[in-house]
């Protein structure tokens, strides 16, 4: 006997053949290309004007331009100012990074909210609140003044201003990670015997170290760069408290292109530095082994065993 083939399904319970898709390559490119076209527009020109000014008399005029003592004395300044605050907000940032990701207490809403308020409130208006607070007509600057102690208008207040800017940077790239991480290496550590300080130093904190650089990297360049609260509170003295970007905007002001391109010149290479430091921490964080649990029974020194 011969075997009939089973009937074929009625066509509308055939499935639907999918729709033609477009090119896979076409909006990748078309992403791409436009993404390169903004950035051309609004980073790469603006880049390649700044040291294409700053080169247009020819590298003779353009070094000149740091002989000058009023940039030497700009560039002195801010390392200063930056050697000064990325220190202090490095360690306050570890400080309230550890009490708010592995301690529990009354206010730790409020104090992540007060560490993320020098990123709401404008710069210049940090500076004037500087200025309000230490200035000669509040009554505790004019009791600093009494004392000899210039804050506003001096390098203090200079100090003052950057550290108020910078200071959520470490914390903030810090806090995330150890909260990710929990407390169940800290707590193994301290039952084997570890301290407080003890268990930070070899358990906490090396698990935290790429964040902790990453927002030092930030903050570095924050404080470099910072214009608006320094401005407010430095008073434009040349050659005492100009910083680097102080400096550029007065020599422009001055029509002395060159030279204030040739300062710019020198942040860019700073912000690019910064820029190429952040790229390395990010990749090796991101290849980095976690750090094995095995390494903390070495925080308790061996204690001997009684003698029989």
């Amino acid at each position: 006997m011969t075997r009939l083939s089973p009937p074929a399904p009625p066509m509308h319970n055939r499935p639907a053949t999918p729709p033609p898709r477009p090119a896979g390559r076409v909006i990748p490119a078309m992403l791409i290309t436009i993404s390169l076209a903004y950035l051309t527009l609004f980073l790469f020109l603006p880049l390649i004007t700044v040291f294409t000014e700053a080169l247009r008399k020819g590298f003779a005029t353009y070094a000149a331009a740091y002989s000058d003592p009023a940039a030497l004395a700009a560039i002195r300044l801010t390392l200063l100012v930056a050697a000064i605050a990325v220190p202090l907000n490095l360690v306050f940032g570890l400080c309230a990074a550890w009490a708010i990701a592995k301690f529990e207490f009354r206010g730790k809403r409020l104090l992540i909210t007060l560490i993320d308020i020098p990123l709401a409130v404008s710069p210049v208006i940090s500076g004037m609140i500087y200025v309000l607070l230490y200035g000669g007509n509040s009554l505790l600057g004019a009791r600093l003044l009494d004392a000899d102690i210039q804050i506003i208008f001096a390098v203090p207040g200079i100090v003052l201003a950057t550290i108020f800017v910078t200071l959520p940077f470490v914390a903030r790239e810090t806090i995330p990670l150890m909260e990710a991480q929990g407390i169940e290496e800290e707590q193994a550590a301290m039952t084997l015997g570890a301290g407080p300080f003890q268990t930070f130093f070899r358990v906490t904190l090396p698990n935290v170290k790429w964040a902790v650089l990453y927002g030092v990297i930030l903050c570095n360049a924050r404080a470099m760069g910072e214009f608006g609260a320094v401005s407010v509170v430095s008073g434009h003295i040349r050659g005492k408290t100009n910083t680097l970007p102080l400096h550029v905007e007065i020599l422009y002001n001055e029509y002395n292109f060159v030279a204030a391109f040739a300062m710019a010149s020198l942040l860019t290479l700073l912000a690019l530095m910064t820029l190429l430091l952040k790229s390395i921490v990010e990749h090796r964080s991101r290849h980095a082994a976690p750090d094995p649990v095995t390494r903390i029974p070495t925080l308790v020194t061996a204690t001997p065993e009684p003698q029989t």
